[in-house]
This record gives structure tokens, sequence and C-alpha cells, in this order.
């Protein structure tokens, strides 16, 4: 696994109107590594990912990106006027970005063969793996997604995290995720941070879901560790190793 370290955050601090929102964060981003922020509502998730992407600054305390920093970045949701007429090939190419570019993207996220497709029209699982498609086409070295799989089913949910750690081995490039899914997140990701304005804890998946300080915030939640004996098709279908769908078998966990 590169190390390489594609941003840094070294004891920094923000707040708002007095009160202290992030206090004394460090923590590094590192190349082919992907990272999942999990924390309670209102813990400063949202401000620390607008601190990342540069949209603010910090009271005190340094951010430090690479020289090379590429962000792609998938929002939590985004409103699109139901009345505008546009495709989804012609939505990613608001990016700026030429067509063959788009196609490219969206056939990297499993959706080519809705190009021509309203985006209005598209369903909740579609429509994010349409902003995941918009979040790559600059082929980023660090893709922050903010709740990646929000509006879509289990088995979608599946099948997304699966492809966001293809994407990751493909663009060889860091995955900050935000994500309040903590039975399936755990299993899509290398390190965990756990945020409650300070870092109560960071690591392994294994190791964070032990840890005092988490259990405090969300208490005994069942985590589950993914086998890795089958697939799972766009579609979160169960495939055997061969690709071939598994009529009435679900996924298997323990």
């Amino acid at each position: 696994m590169n190390s390489t370290p594609l941003m840094t955050l070294n004891k920094v601090n923000k707040g708002f109107t007095g009160q202290h929102v992030l206090h004394n964060i460090s923590l590094q981003l590192n190349q082919g590594e992907i990272t999942t922020l999990v924390g309670p509502n209102g813990a400063g998730k949202s401000t620390l990912v607008r601190i990342i992407l540069g949209l603010l600054k910090p009271d005190s305390g340094s951010v430090v990106p690479a020289a090379n920093l590429n962000i792609g970045y998938m929002p939590q949701k985004l409103h699109i006027d139901p009345t505008l007429p546009i495709s989804t090939c012609r939505f990613l190419q608001l990016a700026n970005t030429s067509h063959s570019a788009c196609h490219s993207a969206l056939e990297s996220v499993g959706i080519g063969h809705l190009a021509a497709t309203p985006i209005q029209k598209l369903s909740g699982g579609e429509m994010q793996r349409a902003l995941l498609a918009r979040a790559i086409l600059r082929k980023p070295n660090l893709l922050v997604l903010d709740e990646p799989v929000q509006g879509v089913d289990v088995n979608g949910q599946n099948a997304l995290y699966k492809m966001i750690g293809e994407l990751s081995r493909s663009l060889n490039c860091a995955v900050l995720m935000v994500s309040h899914d903590l039975h399936i997140v755990m299993s899509a990701t290398d390190q965990v941070i756990c945020l409650n304005h300070h870092i109560c804890c960071y690591g392994r998946p294994e190791q964070v879901t032990k840890d005092p300080a988490y259990l405090d915030i969300f208490g005994e939640t069942a985590i589950y560790a993914h086998r890795h004996d089958h697939q799972h098709s766009v579609h979160g279908e169960v495939l055997d190793a061969q690709g071939v769908h598994q009529h009435g078998e679900g996924c298997d966990h323990d």
C-alpha cells in the first residue's frame, strides 16, 4: 500500500460564535487508503470536511496538502430542478469536461447505459453513482465522499462500497468517506476516525469498534465482518467465484 501523505492536518481548531466545533484535530490522509469519518450528529464532521476541501480556514493549526493534490468531491445530496431538461451525461459535462470523459466516468461506475436518461429519472442508487462519476472525472488522487450510499438499499450499499474500493485501487487515490452507516462501512475501509469535536479514537475498524470512546458514543453496535468468498453484481446480487448469480442467496456475514 502506498502511504504517500496527500493531506496532513496538525492541531486544527475551529469554532463559530465562541463555540468550539473542532478541537486539536491531527490526521493524515494517505494515497491508496480508505478512511471513514464517523461520529454523532453535530460532532463537526461537515466542518472538518469543509476544511479539508479548502472551503473553510481553521482558527489555528495547519492544513498541509501535497503539492500534487487533486480533490474529487461527492456531496451528500444535490437538488436539481425537476423542470430542467438535462441528461445524465450533460449533467456531468457541467463540470467543464468532454463528452467522452463523461461517458468513460459513467461506464466506470456501471451506468454508462443511462447517459441519455434525464437526471431526474435516476433512482436513488443511480443518482449516487452519477455523483460518484462526477467526482472522478478529473482523476483525483483524493476522493471526499459525503454519505455516499444515502438513499440506497442494503444490496446497493454493498455494491457501491465495493465499487469505491475498486476506484480507490484503479485511481490509486486516497478516499475519505463520511458515514453514519456503521454496520456496512466497517467492512469497506482501512482506517476509521471517530469524531466528537475532537478525535475520540482512530485506527483499524476492528480496533475502533472495541474502543471505549467509540462504545460510549454508539453503544454495542453490531458490526459484522464482510466475508470475501463471493462477489456482488452492480445491483448487489451475490455472485459465485465465476460471477454467476446465486439464486435465493443473501450476502453471508459473520
